[in-house]
């Protein structure tokens, strides 16, 4: 009877021991990795949920290409606007020559870009500016909407 209960007690503690050290391993520490050679000083182990922060994209506008800071220089110089030559980098230079071109064709001269400035460069959009944005017309809606030739002539 005596043997049965330290084999039972034996097994139930070899069974926790390997919980154990199955959960760490499925958290990706080592059960005492608080205690090992390789852990940091002052580093501590977080068993609970992480609080490792998510990074979002950025919000707003992004830094365009070199080579459309370069079409943008090219089209301020034929203005007058830009004195230089195009170097593909968006430096002060290029915010004053913008800031001129966008005071002299009668816009916000913040020397940012936007779509009126590329549009009066020459640049940008026909329709920029101007109106709301529309939203795409799908094809099976449009097809619904109006039969085709062939179907027509089948009538």
């Amino acid at each position: 009877m005596r043997v049965r209960k330290a084999t039972h007690l034996a097994l139930t503690l070899l069974v926790t021991a390997s919980m154990g050290v199955t959960c760490a391993a499925a958290r990706g520490q080592s059960s005492n990795a608080s205690k090992s050679p390789s852990a940091k000083p002052g580093s501590k182990t977080h068993h609970a949920k992480s609080t490792k922060k998510t990074t979002r994209p950025e919000r707003g506008q992004k830094a365009p290409a070199p080579e459309r800071i370069s079409e943008i220089q090219t089209a301020l110089a034929k203005d007058g606007s830009f004195d230089g030559k195009p170097n593909g980098k968006w430096d002060a230079s290029t915010v004053d020559a913008m800031k001129k071109f966008q005071e002299t064709h009668g816009l916000n001269p913040s020397g940012k870009l936007d779509a009126k400035t590329l549009q009066k460069l020459g640049l940008g959009s026909q329709t920029a500016g101007l109106a709301p944005p529309m939203p795409p017309v799908s094809s099976s809606s449009s097809a619904a909407a109006s039969p085709s030739p062939a179907s027509r002539r089948q009538q």
